[in-house]
């Protein structure tokens, strides 16, 4: 890490830095012990984030890289667009989870929750959960013939889920009353806002310790450092242009494959990465907004630098982005985006790729690239309709050392399986067989996976 701003003594510093991050985990743990559904305690597709009292990502959980690298992008958007700060209160929780108001795809609804201290604002806290069902035409709110985002769910523009600590009643039962699952909602939304509450009093805490200016400065030193980190990582690179263009077969609805274009150019501690020449947004509901696409980006990049660069608001100051509106890359409203992982990893793909052309020895070859997500529509003992959800994972690409990773999730969505056992005591399914297809990775002298 950099040298400290004036001030800030570097051992106190230290400690901030690993108790923001505790507070990142405790509030991840609470979520995984208190929530109903499988995608979030079997999946464990959730992540969890503290923010400074402007609203820049400092520190989060080892969770899904392409919910952290945007969750700071939905919170300004909220900020600049909803809610400005001056109007957020002591005990307020926002809610959203519209793409077109900073958010991923309408199953992850994020929460936030503002810390103060003696009339202060500290810090804020936030979380994400995939949640098991949030309505539309398809069980799992995966609806492979959309052409609308109102066919996928319910949209909640950001507001006040709860205000001055009291639970808002009213909006909670208009979202329980349009999903499939309501019980497993209403226990993964009570995760959320249990875990802020873990957040919450860990940053006070941590405020009321070391007092909330010096609290400020440590946030503001760790943002420079991480950006310092970023910097020198990018100097060590060789400067250059490079171009690499991905093809996805189609969008689910038609034949025609979609491109996904990226010129790189990195001069010094900088880089600018361009996606002209992508295609226009698609009628199938895989496009990316800009912030999943950005969040694919930096995840890209800091997987290439490596894994000692903390991850937050300060990575992505020596990073351009530029993407061309109405692309499948920047779609806007209201193009369908619930299978928006099926772009985002192959623009993570395109990314190393072209980064493999300045700095090849770093760049391992292309892992799976997509999210198997399937869901079923299935009843149970009682009657009662239930939603099963899953995810499934590859492996990783070979590399300059050896063969890749078999079976393991790639770091930019970090899902697990979920076991056989607890879904079949779950559901109504049946498993005949599961395991691995050997040398499905292709042949290399390190293959993808055996």
């Amino acid at each position: 890490m950099s040298n400290p701003q004036p001030g800030i003594d570097p051992i106190r510093l230290e400690v901030i830095r690993n108790a923001l991050v505790a507070a990142s985990e405790e509030m991840s743990i609470t979520i995984w012990r208190t929530s109903r559904s499988t995608v979030v305690r079997e999946i464990l597709d959730f992540s969890t984030a503290v923010f400074d009292a402007e609203g820049n990502n400092i520190a989060q959980s080892a969770r899904i890289p392409v919910h952290l690298n945007s969750m700071s992008d939905c919170l300004r958007t909220i900020l600049d667009r909803f809610i400005p700060l001056d109007q957020w209160q002591d005990g307020d929780v926002i809610v959203t989870n519209d793409p077109y108001s900073g958010g991923q795809h309408l199953p992850d609804i994020q929460t936030f929750r503002p810390v103060f201290v003696d009339g202060r604002r500290v810090g804020i806290v936030g979380t994400l959960c995939h949640h098991v069902d949030v309505g539309g035409a398809a069980a799992g709110s995966y609806y492979a013939a959309a052409t609308e985002v109102f066919q996928e769910g319910i949209r909640i523009p950001p507001l006040r889920l709860v205000e001055k600590g009291l639970l808002n009643t009213g909006v909670f039962e208009m979202l329980l009353h349009n999903v499939r699952q309501p019980d497993e909602t209403r226990g993964d939304l009570n995760a959320q806002i249990a875990a802020l509450g873990i957040g919450e009093r860990a940053v006070a805490r941590m405020a009321r310790k070391y007092g909330a200016d010096s609290l400020a400065a440590a946030m503001a030193a760790i943002l420079d450092g991480s950006e310092a980190m970023m910097r020198a990582g990018l100097k060590a690179l060789p400067d250059g242009e490079a171009c690499f263009v991905e093809l996805v077969d189609d969008d689910g609805q038609s034949n025609e494959p979609i491109r996904l274009a990226v010129k790189i150019v990195k001069t010094g501690d900088s880089i600018a990465l361009d996606f002209a020449g992508s295609s226009p947004q698609v009628s199938g509901p895989v496009n990316n907004t800009r912030a999943m696409t950005c969040s694919a980006v930096y995840y890209a990049l800091l997987a290439a630098l490596g894994g000692d660069i903390p991850a937050n608001s300060g990575c992505y100051r020596p990073v351009t982005v530029t993407l061309p509106e109405g692309s499948v890359v920047d779609a806007v409203f209201p193009a369908p985006v619930a299978g928006r992982m099926v772009i985002n990893h192959r623009i993570a793909i395109a990314v190393f790729g072209a980064l493999a052309e300045i700095a090849p020895q770093r760049i391992p070859a292309a892992y799976y690239a997509i999210s198997y997500v399937y869901a079923l529509q299935t009843v149970g003992r009682k009657g009662k309709g239930q939603v099963y959800f899953d995810i499934e994972v590859g492996g990783w690409g070979g590399h300059a050392g050896g063969d890749g990773a078999s079976a393991l999730s790639c770091g930019l969505h970090n899902n697990t399986n979920a076991p056989i056992e607890m879904v079949e005591a779950k559901y109504p399914v049946t498993f005949t067989k599961y395991g691995l297809i050997p040398d499905s990775g292709g042949a290399g002298q390190f293959p993808a996976f055996r």
